[in-house]
């Protein structure tokens, strides 16, 4: 790790201007080279070829789940190696590949590391999710969450409605391919692992977990959700003949009916700084 890109979101999570500029000091008084920088969504995301263009070996990107999970869609097929740090809410990804949570700590302890690994995601279409897929009328409350994040209290209480409204009074999304589900859930949660697909699926009738459903996503702590039906496969596909809303790391994309979910891997480019077996296996 040698010459760097600095991908980040200073007003998504934890983060903000200042650690942005505190981490660019690390930067330099460990020796690294800084070829460039981009503040998404407000700057475009640089092309494999602006990073080869300058030479960067290593993309550092300090954000929340949907910043990391454009830029890594965008950068598939780079060759280089990514260093994420702990920027939002959750940073599930930064957890498992880092005993440590502060990101000068981290990135100190990358600049010494050679260990590099691959990571799991699910994919449809285009579409990844490095950290987990929601389908299902629950995937609704993520405009709640945006009404929240950006402070919009006055829109906060038509998205809590809306959401109540399609949570319950739509009917539910209904998969194929996951023995031992049923027929009909109001929200289905699709997490990968280097095996397949882990699947967890929520009744409406546990109205419980609906509304917990909800308030993990104002707080933020979607994957926490209670889940009332498990299944692993490789692949899963939407029934039915309408399109479907699904939230690929908390964004919002809308997958056409039979659209094809399964398993992906990336290649070995993630910068891992923890030693144990947490760390998924390449």
């Amino acid at each position: 790790m040698e010459k760097l890109w600095f991908i980040t979101n200073p007003d998504s999570g934890t983060t903000n201007r200042a650690k942005c500029e505190a981490l660019e000091a690390v930067f330099e008084e460990s020796g690294l080279a800084l070829a460039g920088r981009t503040d998404f969504p407000e700057e475009k995301l640089p092309t494999p070829e602006d990073l080869d263009g300058a030479k960067v070996d290593t993309v550092v990107l300090f954000a929340g789940d949907g910043t990391i999970n454009a830029a890594l869609s965008a950068l598939e097929k780079w060759q280089g190696a990514f260093l994420i740090l702990p920027g939002g809410t959750m940073n599930l990804l930064a957890k498992g590949l880092h005993s440590e949570t502060d990101p000068q700590k981290i990135l100190r302890a990358a600049h010494i590391s050679d260990r590099r690994v691959a990571l799991p995601y699910v994919i449809a279409g285009e579409h990844r999710a490095f950290v987990g897929l929601i389908l299902g009328p629950a995937a609704s409350w993520f405009r709640a969450r945006e009404a929240v994040r950006k402070g919009r209290l006055g829109r906060l209480r038509a998205a809590v409605r809306g959401a109540w409204r399609k949570t319950f009074g739509e009917r539910g999304i209904r998969v194929a391919g996951a023995s031992g589900l049923g027929d009909s859930y109001q929200a289905v949660f699709v997490t990968p692992d280097l095996k397949g697909l882990e699947v967890a699926a929520v009744d409406a009738r546990d109205w419980g977990a609906i509304v917990q459903l909800g308030w993990d996503w104002l707080t933020g702590d979607w994957v926490t959700a209670h889940a009332v039906s498990e299944a692993s496969t490789q692949e899963l596909r939407v029934r039915g003949h309408r399109p479907a809303l699904a939230l690929f790391d908390g964004e919002p994309v809308t997958l056409q009916p039979h659209e094809k979910i399964r398993a992906g891997k990336s290649l070995e480019t993630f910068i891992a700084t923890r030693t144990d077996e947490e760390v998924p296996a390449s």
